[in-house]
């Protein structure tokens, strides 16, 4: 697998050419979206002083409208510079690897995960399938969403998770379920009540200590087999998702099920989507795209889930 080094140099020596061309038509998408924004603004700001009321609705029929307008406007160079500098980028880091711009993993992986609560509106992009030292990965852009519903019927929606979710082999089959998530109770209550909120929640099955002071201050962890989620969560592999979760510099929530792990990477945006108000030859903006595919890749290798530590019964 390629270093973060050999993309970068990928990206600007292979994908020069493209990236140039690009360029040049986001500078002319970004300057029609500001012509029409202005144009846009003006006419809402004369239809609600015309009106007089009703601002609560002309707002959100602004926001609507003005994200539909931004995606029709943004569309066509978005679709060019996925199959021009991203589909590349992960032929690069191997080229075995099937990548779709359009689809995303399934809404069943991601409930079986057990990570979160069963979401109301599922989407995503970005889908990335293949073996990474005959290990099977696969992982996408994921944006999941739970509906609300207040006093007066009014809906509403919040995000139950965005960033990147993962499904890979662990070459083992898992008799039980562990969840491993941030420990949010602890840092926020401190350790007396967020103990209490962890060993009380309802919702997961039995909170497991682990020996590794580390690695509880960071996580959370619950299962339905104590032996088992001790016998997976090895010194070793508590070390290696540390280490992980510095890396990524975002919260990472993890579970063992069936015979596969699922990683879930919050970042709270869509993370492949090209910049309209940055250069795309800027080594800040490249990077954030290499450094994103190269962490979802690299989870094979820094997991070490290639080499096969247990047989796959």
């Amino acid at each position: 697998m390629k270093s973060v080094s050999e993309l970068t140099d990928f990206y600007y020596k292979n994908l020069f050419p493209t990236l140039k061309n690009l360029e040049d038509k986001r500078k002319k998408v970004k300057e029609r979206m500001i012509l029409i924004s202005i144009i846009y603004t003006l006419l809402f700001a004369l239809i609600a002083y015309a009106i007089g009321d009703f601002y609560e609705f002309i707002l959100v029929a602004y926001i609507v409208l003005g994200t539909i307008i931004y995606k029709f406007l943004i569309k066509d160079y978005t679709h060019e510079f996925k199959l021009n500098v991203i589909k590349p980028l992960i032929h690069a880091i191997d080229n075995s690897l099937l990548y779709s711009s359009t689809t995303h993993v399934s809404d069943y992986l991601f409930e079986h995960s057990n990570l979160f609560s069963k979401p109301d509106r599922l989407s995503g992009n970005d889908y990335v399938k293949g073996k990474i030292d005959n290990i099977n990965i696969q992982f996408s852009d994921i944006h999941a969403q739970k509906r609300h519903k207040n006093s007066r019927g009014k809906e509403s929606w919040s995000t139950l998770f965005q960033g990147l979710f993962l499904v890979a082999d662990f070459n083992k089959h898992f008799y039980g379920e562990t969840v491993v998530l941030p420990d949010t109770a602890q840092n926020s209550f401190g350790s007396l009540i967020g103990h209490w909120l962890q060993s009380n929640n309802i919702s997961r099955d039995e909170l497991v200590k682990m020996d590794d002071t580390e690695f509880e201050k960071e996580f959370v962890v619950y299962s339905s087999d104590q032996v088992e989620a001790r016998y997976i969560l090895s010194n070793a592999l508590m070390k290696k998702l540390l280490f992980f979760k510095e890396k990524s510099k975002h919260d990472i929530y993890i579970s063992f099920i069936g015979a596969n792990i699922y990683m879930a990477i919050s970042y709270e945006k869509d993370l492949f989507e090209p910049s309209i108000f940055s250069s795309l030859l800027e080594y800040k903006v490249a990077m954030e795209y290499i450094k994103t595919l190269h962490l979802a890749i690299s989870v094979v290798k820094e997991l070490k889930l290639n080499q096969r530590l247990w047989s796959k019964t």
